[in-house]
Parts: C-alpha cells; structure tokens; sequence
C-alpha cells in the first residue's frame, strides 16, 4: 500500500510539473547557473550539519550517551547519502539510529528517542520559523493557501508533544498496546517512547536545543534563495523564509524517495504565485536537489572508505 501511495503521489506531482512547465527551457536556464551560487548553496549545508551534530550530542548526553561530535557528524553525511535512496529524511534517521545503536549495545531506545526527539523539535522550530515567515508576507506575497500545511502541521506536533509528554496521555495509549502485541513491536516502542519521556526532566535542554535548531534552520533556508539566485531568480531572501520551513515540512513526510517530484512541484507552485516562470521556478527545485545530493557525497566516501578498511566494529558501552 505504500508503495502505491507513493506511486500515486509521484505520477501525481510529474504530471503537475509537464503540465506546468517547459523542461527544456527549464532545462536551458538550469544549464546556464552560476556555479558560484551554487556553491556557496553547498557550503552553506554542510557547514549547518556541525551545528546539528551537537544538538542529537546534548540530548545524547542527557540520557547518559557520551558519543564524539565528529562521530556524530559523521553519522548525519553517511544519513544523507542514505536518504537518497531511502524515503526522505526518514530513511537517513532509520541508519543514524542503527549505526548509534550499534556502538551503543543495549540503548537502541535512548538512541531512537533522541532521534526522534530531534525531529519534533525540528518539526517545533520549522514552525515557528513559517510563522514568523508568513507575518513577514502579510499584505506582500498571496501565499494564503499554504496556511492550511502549515496549521496541519501544527495539530500534528501538537498531537505529538502531548502524546511524548503529557501523562495524561498514557491512558490513551495503552488502548494500542493490544495491537503492537500483535505486530510483535510492543517492546521496542514501550523503550522508545520512556527513553522520549524521560527527557521531560531537561526543560532548560530542551530550550536550548530548540533555539539552536530554529538559528540552524534559519540558515538553511539561504542555500534555496541561493539555488534561486544560481538560476536568475530575483527575489530577496524574504519570501523563501515564507517557503523554506513549509519546505522543509513537506520533506520531512515520506511521500516519495528522497521527495522527488514532490519537492520540485511545491517550488513550480509557491515561487509561480511569487511572479516567478514556471521555467525558473522548476530549475530553483531541481538545482536545490542537486545541492542535497552533493551533500550525500561525503557520506558516500566515508562509508566506501570504510566498506574498504572494514566497518568499525561497535565500542562497549561505558553506561551499564
């Protein structure tokens, strides 16, 4: 069934984009970039993972994990490449949280939760970052519509964040335990979600872990004004501070392997009713992806570095 979804919502967002658009002048203006846009688009990226290696470090430490930030970071490159095979950022957590859980015998929980935790407070700080954008296009920019993906996904972490923290919420959730009996997932996911709860003991950490998210995200919505630049699209970066957080959002849904065709779709549809061609809007998408999967090459050199030397065998644990 997921299969089909995603065939479904593919078939779906190309068939937008042929309608939309001319792919070869799309593909002339992309042709035509300025590589140092695009370039310094990169770097921007890469350098953003530091910052986000030391985030998953402190709630690591927090629960008693001590791990390397260059190990860490290490992990996020080799997630990227991964998330280009694997359906979007999600197939990139699922290897952080495997290769962790490997050096880490016996907290695969701790190790899944601050993942995951990581990815709430991403979801937290992408919205504040879209709130802030849309008060930014008030009376500037028709972007209307989009309010209805950005409240969607505001009920949804929401729901998510009470269900993590609040313990009024447990009744609610012991009523699935029957079915993840069934589905023989019971145990690993009673551990994932005490390993969450625990962190309700680290207010101040959680705090800080989100302002260092929202200051990250806010720098990685440059590389897409930059992509838009790299092709001839003058706008200031206001107005992808309106579309880099839905974005990123949309992304973070697993609709399509590394959300092709969604990700170029969502640039044709926001940046058009910016006055922005089809043509350009669509080479702003497609050199963005390209950018991401320059990301994935470190990974892919680490992992064929180390698939040469052998994998690093996992350390013992220091935590009991």
């Amino acid at each position: 069934m997921r299969v089909v979804a995603s065939l479904v919502v593919t078939g779906l967002a190309l068939w937008y984009i042929l309608a939309s658009t001319d792919l070869r002048e799309a593909a002339r203006i992309l042709g035509d970039a300025n590589l140092w846009y695009a370039a310094a688009a990169f770097a921007l990226m890469a350098l953003s993972v530091v910052p986000m290696a030391w985030r998953w470090q402190l709630l690591l430490r927090a629960r008693g994990i001590d791990e390397p930030l260059r190990w860490l970071t290490r992990a996020y490159f080799t997630s990227y490449t991964a998330g280009q095979i694997l359906p979007t950022s999600i197939g990139g957590d699922a290897l952080r949280i495997y290769e962790t859980a490997r050096r880490q015998p016996g907290r695969g929980g701790v190790v899944a939760a601050s993942v995951l935790l990581e990815r709430v407070l991403g979801a937290a700080a992408t919205l504040l970052l879209a709130a802030a954008g849309f008060l930014l296009a008030i009376g500037q920019y028709p972007v209307g519509p989009y309010l209805w993906i950005e409240a969607a996904f505001l009920l949804a972490t929401l729901a998510a964040a009470v269900l993590l923290f609040t313990r009024r919420a447990r009744p609610l959730l012991r009523r699935g335990v029957p079915l993840a009996q069934r589905l023989r997932v019971e145990r690993p996911v009673r551990s994932v979600y005490e390993a969450m709860h625990a962190y309700r003991g680290h207010p101040r950490l959680l705090a800080g872990v989100t302002a260092l998210t929202v200051a990250t995200q806010a720098v990685r919505i440059l590389p897409i004004w930059l992509a838009g630049k790299a092709v001839g699209v003058e706008l200031s970066p206001r107005p992808y501070y309106v579309m880099g957080p839905l974005l990123f959002l949309v992304l973070l849904v697993p609709f399509t392997v590394n959300g092709l065709a969604v990700r170029e779709s969502f640039f044709v549809s926001f940046l058009g009713r910016l006055g922005v061609s089809s043509d350009a809007a669509l080479a702003t998408g497609f050199l963005f992806f390209l950018v991401n999967v320059c990301l994935a090459l470190p990974g892919a050199v680490i992992l064929g570095w180390e698939a040469i030397r052998g994998h690093p065998q996992p350390r013992p644990s220091s935590n009991g």
